[in-house]
């Protein structure tokens, strides 16, 4: 498995969820075992040696990359998750998307003042979630050390509304 093995194993849908949109379905990823373990391989060379003490996944497909890479890393799971999805006392974001508006919420106890955070998500796009998901760490007093994504669409300039914290990507799509 190399860079190119693990962009072609993802899945291309046109038209999903609405008609002009290529949709990067990274659940084939998931379904081939080289290809997942080589993403969460080079996700774990990538952050190894860097000081994190938790990483915040961000809902649905963030919970299984970051789940795995906070195991590989010996530190701490935090899920950031939609509204009215956690039992305990929460703080909000909301954000837009691409087609709509969202929010999300992280356990005010899952994060304490000074704690290294690591962001991460299967996919930026126009960033809204991770921007919200970057808000609710540093209310909480945490510092984002980076955002890392399996997928970045370049085209819709998600890593640009992130000025000012750094953004990985395994693999990088255009418009197609």
């Amino acid at each position: 498995m190399d860079d190119e093995g693990l962009r072609n194993s993802i899945r291309t849908i046109p038209d999903f969820p609405k008609k002009g949109i290529m949709y990067r379905d990274i659940t084939t990823v998931l379904q081939d075992k080289d290809a997942f373990k080589y993403a969460m391989d080079k996700f774990y060379e990538r952050y190894k040696d860097i000081d994190i003490d938790i990483i915040v996944g961000i809902e649905s497909r963030g919970f299984i990359f970051g789940a795995t890479l906070a195991y590989l890393l010996g530190c701490s799971f935090v899920p950031a998750r939609k509204e009215g999805k956690l039992p305990h006392h929460t703080m909000k974001q909301e954000y837009a998307l691409e087609y709509g508006n969202a929010a999300i919420e992280i356990h005010k106890d899952g994060i304490t003042q000074g704690q290294k955070v690591l962001v991460v998500d299967d996919l930026i796009a126009t960033a809204g979630t991770c921007l919200a998901a970057i808000k609710l760490v540093e209310m909480l007093g945490g510092e984002v050390v980076e955002c890392a994504f399996l997928v970045e669409l370049i085209d819709l300039k998600g890593r640009e509304k992130l000025k000012g914290y750094k953004a990985f990507s395994l693999i990088e799509f255009e418009g197609e």
